[in-house]
């Protein structure tokens, strides 16, 4: 099925003739734990010539009842389509989690999402799964219903790495804390920032270290500091080693309160023009943001922490 990257709704599969094989759950950073859930689904529907389709939920569910109090996302929508679609999944259900949504009774959460896929073949969920109004729906709930309406549902178990659940939870503290060994681990694939070059103050230029900035800025936040980085500058196509700053830049700017910046120095030759796009693989934690005396202070550690990073790098 030849569907292009982009978010749908149910309506993408009201008219589907195909069997429908359907992962359902938010799939915030759709890290290894998440493949576990949707890679049955992917596979099962090439098996059966159907479709796969994941449900998942923007905002997080968490922001209808706390607010701006809810769990900031690791990554963006936009981005969760992509990396879904990049595992094979045909189609990405992005589905706002309002109170009608939440108030559906739980013995009748399938009859509802069957009424929106008429061709729903399978619901493939993680065991720890809840819905319904309350939540108070589980995996008995689920199999019952599914039993009585023809629907298969394939609970998975948790994934877990040195004795703990793969989790979004896990991955949110580690990104705060700069952990992106234990980020990347959890993933499976390195974090990455995506956006466009946009105009600096050209300091970084003026003291022989050029940067391309970018302003990004996720709901959860990695931890304010220096970082080993490779980036891609699409246009180009090929991959560089970088150094980067993600923060508030305290040394050089007079503002009390300031968006971060994502800045990017490579280490290697290239050339990157304003408005390109580019993506940012995070390596490794270097040190943290901190405010120099003066940018001749600032100069020399940027020299040593560059220093630094090539011999990390030096891998390839």
């Amino acid at each position: 099925m030849n569907v292009p990257l982009q978010v749908s709704d149910f309506n993408a599969l009201k008219k589907c003739d195909k069997p429908i094989h359907l992962a359902i759950g938010v799939f915030d950073g759709v890290h290894l734990g998440h493949l576990a859930v949707i890679e049955p689904a992917v596979s099962s529907a090439q098996d059966n010539s159907g479709v796969s389709a994941v449900l998942t939920f923007d905002p997080h569910p968490s922001r209808l009842f706390k607010g701006d109090a809810g769990t900031d996302l690791i990554m963006s929508l936009k981005t969760k389509v992509a990396r879904l679609h990049g595992f094979g999944v045909d189609v990405v259900i992005a589905k706002t989690f309002d109170k009608e949504f939440a108030s559906i009774a739980a013995d009748a959460f399938l009859s509802y999402l069957l009424d929106q896929l008429p061709m729903l073949k399978a619901v493939y969920v993680g065991e720890n799964f809840r819905f319904g109004q309350g939540r108070v729906g589980d995996i008995q709930t689920l199999i019952k219903s599914g039993s009585a309406l023809g629907i298969d549902v394939w609970s998975i178990d948790r994934i877990k790495q040195n004795g703990l659940p793969i989790s979004s939870t896990r991955i949110r503290e580690a990104l705060r804390l700069g952990q992106v060994n234990l980020v990347n681990s959890l993933l499976g694939y390195r974090y990455v920032s995506e956006g466009t070059v946009i105009k600096g103050a050209q300091l970084g230029t003026k003291m022989g270290f050029p940067t391309m900035n970018l302003k990004w800025s996720p709901e959860c936040k990695p931890r304010y500091g220096v970082y080993a980085v490779r980036f891609l500058i699409e246009s180009s196509g090929e991959w560089k080693k970088g150094i980067a700053n993600f923060g508030v830049r305290p040394t050089v700017s007079n503002e009390e309160a300031i968006e971060p910046l994502l800045e990017v120095h490579s280490l290697e030759d290239c050339k990157c023009d304003l408005d390109e796009a580019i993506r940012v693989e995070w390596v490794e934690f270097v040190r943290d943001e901190k405010q120099f005396d003066s940018v001749d202070a600032l100069k020399d550690q940027i020299s040593q922490d560059c220093q630094l990073v090539k011999n990390l790098l030096s891998d390839g």
